[in-house]
């Protein structure tokens, strides 16, 4: 569903990613955890069209989508859900959905499948954003997300700031996204968070690609992930 090659990106000329290989096959789960700075988010950008890359690929499906425009990219089904969540303050709940229905035609996702999923949502269809908790706000943007019929879906530190069953609940969503087939590119810093849920890990140091690992050895002998884990949090 998802490879990349050789991928560099950066701001103001300077480099943030270098030469990132990345492959993540259809309906799995892959983890990107790192410290902060190493890159996560400048990955998911670059990936999504928030940020061109200076070189490489981002191939969807097979197209390659790097350097094309954000809603062309959104168009050829990759989903963002971005870190901070981003709603709007002044929108309620039914706006921010509105926003993005009715642009596919035969849409798999719709208002009802998304509020089935999210119910809370729909006990909340008239708060406006800076009226929902940080949960709820989780909650509807990954609902704002899945309406824009994504295959691939970019989640940047889901849980961020949230509380610890309120976290939960947005894992139980993501795993059941997973479940039925979505592929999910999920950015985490905490690894134990990220084996929860993911097929493989990967880690992210200074923008390099450092470890690429199946879940399953990593829940058997998480050691060598957290050495590299301390490694980067000592530089």
């Amino acid at each position: 569903m998802l490879r990349i090659s050789r991928l560099s990106a950066g701001y103001g000329g300077g480099t943030v990613l270098h030469d990132v290989d990345l492959c993540v096959g259809a309906g799995r789960v892959q983890a990107i955890i790192g410290r902060n700075g190493a890159g996560k988010t400048t990955l998911v950008h670059a990936i999504a069209g928030l940020l061109r890359p200076y070189s490489g690929t981002v191939e969807v499906s097979g197209v390659d989508l790097a350097g094309r425009p954000a809603h062309r990219i959104a168009r050829a089904g990759v989903g963002l859900v971005p870190q901070g969540r981003r709603v709007f303050a002044s929108l309620t709940v039914t706006e921010h959905l509105s926003l993005v229905t009715g642009l596919f035609r035969s849409p798999i996702w719709t208002v009802e499948r998304v509020l089935d999923l999210m119910p809370r949502l729909a006990q909340r269809l008239r708060h406006r954003g800076n009226q929902l908790s940080g949960g709820e706000q989780q909650m509807l943007a990954i609902a704002r997300a899945l309406l824009t019929q994504p295959r691939l879906l970019l989640l940047d530190e889901p849980c961020e700031g949230l509380a610890g069953e309120v976290a939960d609940r947005v894992r139980e969503v993501v795993a059941g996204l997973a479940a039925d087939g979505m592929t999910v590119l999920l950015v985490e810093q905490q690894l134990h968070h990220a084996v929860q849920l993911a097929d493989r890990i990967a880690v992210l140091d200074y923008g390099r690609l450092v470890a690429d690992e199946p879940a399953d050895g990593v829940r058997a002998d998480p050691a060598p992930i957290e050495a590299l884990l301390s490694i980067a949090q000592r530089r």
